[in-house]
């Protein structure tokens, strides 16, 4: 039987298909463009591959085709009499996830990494702060997702997946000098990892080196296409630190021509919480924000996310909902927040509709109770820097400078 990169065991016998699989496999590790039309070409060398079908529903996961990644994955399902334990172990986890169970999927998960470290394809559903720990709204969620990467180096050895999202572990809870020398070591053995280049950029943000985060990752997107996964978000980035060093030509560009709705390519997470995160951080800074930019983004955030489910998703679209006068949209987010951090939720949602009607002693009053436990909400320490900024926004309007 062939084996993968990592010496799993894979359910064909076609030489082939396994190389093609391997390939693909880098691509999804590494987000680099294509990773979708790279599993395509393994099932088709080899349609009764199972894991091959359930490579590709990840993959069409990752980039926001849910109806896609199901038929994929019926598919997977369906080729499973006669695999072993790990091959049916390895489907059942991303069955769950797909399925949206979530809970069920990180139980799963977690077992099958217990009995079978290198199973990747596994193994990253709980890595990133996109991934079941870093969404799971629990409070020390970094701290598990630290220990769970940590826990996996023994197995991997000098990986340069796996290296790459350590650092990223190390840098959620603040060790940014350990971060850097491992995302250091991931791009000296693939340069061309996304999800590396977006570790360096994270420790350039969060050490304060702006002009070094813009110079390292305009050129590492000079060769990143813009169906990339990270494109958006690492251009995101780059219009941050544009920003932040007063070139509003230059953050202007990249925002409307790579991050806004209609612009980026990425999955419509990225693009929702991307946008409107911006838009409202460029406000603080002073700029005039058109109602127009404001409405397509709440128009985004219904379109793709008509119901709550993800505190994340669903504290960003409450700010494009308020900043959009959509009343309607975001009074449903308050009224009906789904999941673990449905609590924060709806104060920060209550919180932006205060902003909106620019009462800033009440806006105040629900940022505060929230922000203690923000963590929950998910996404990395930059984004929530959105939520601390919009906080320090409502203190100045009240002229409370010292606090």
């Amino acid at each position: 039987m062939l084996k993968d990169r990592y010496d799993n065991f894979l359910a064909t016998d076609s030489a082939n298909a396994r190389d093609l699989y391997v390939q693909a496999m880098d691509m999804l590790l590494g987000a680099a463009p294509g990773m979708v039309g790279a599993f395509d070409e393994v099932v088709k060398a080899d349609p009764g591959f199972a894991q091959g079908h359930c490579g590709l529903a990840r993959a069409r996961m990752i980039s926001g085709d849910m109806a896609g990644a199901g038929q994929a994955m019926q598919q997977a399902v369906a080729l499973t009499d006669g695999l072993t334990n790990q091959q049916s172990s390895h489907i059942n986890a991303i069955r769950l996830l797909v399925e949206g169970k979530a809970k069920d999927a990180y139980r799963a998960t977690r077992e099958h990494v217990a009995d079978y470290p290198r199973d990747a394809l596994v193994a990253q559903l709980c890595t990133s702060i996109y991934g079941l720990i870093g969404f799971s709204n629990q409070p020390g969620r970094e701290a598990e997702l630290l220990a769970y990467t940590a826990g996996l180096l023994p197995h991997y050895g000098e990986d340069w997946w796996l290296l790459s999202q350590h650092a990223f572990s190390l840098c959620e809870v603040g060790q940014l000098e350990k971060a850097s020398t491992m995302i250091d070591m991931s791009l000296a053995l693939n340069p061309r990892n996304g999800h590396a280049a977006h570790v360096r950029s994270h420790t350039y943000y969060e050490s304060g080196e702006t002009q070094a985060g813009v110079d390292y990752l305009q050129d590492w997107l000079g060769n990143y296409d813009r169906s990339g996964l990270l494109h958006g978000h690492l251009s995101w980035h780059v219009s941050l630190w544009a920003m932040e060093q007063g070139d509003g030509d230059l953050m202007w560009r990249i925002f409307d021509h790579d991050v806004m709705p209609g612009a980026s390519l990425g999955a419509p997470l990225s693009v929702l919480a991307d946008s409107a995160s911006f838009l409202y951080r460029a406000s603080l800074a002073g700029e005039d924000i058109p109602a127009h930019r404001w409405k397509s983004i709440s128009d985004y955030a219904e379109k793709f996310f008509p119901k709550t489910a993800n505190a994340f998703v669903d504290v960003h679209a409450a700010l494009a909902h308020a900043m959009a006068g959509n009343n309607q949209a975001l009074q449903r987010i308050i009224s009906q927040p789904a999941g673990l951090a449905g609590d924060l939720v709806r104060e920060f949602g209550e919180a932006f509709a205060a902003i909106a009607n620019q009462n800033w002693p009440e806006a105040t009053v629900h940022l505060t109770k929230a922000m203690a436990d923000h963590a929950r909400v998910g996404g990395s320490r930059a984004q929530r820097d959105l939520l601390e900024l919009t906080l320090m926004g409502t203190l100045l309007k009240q002229g409370k400078v010292e606090e």
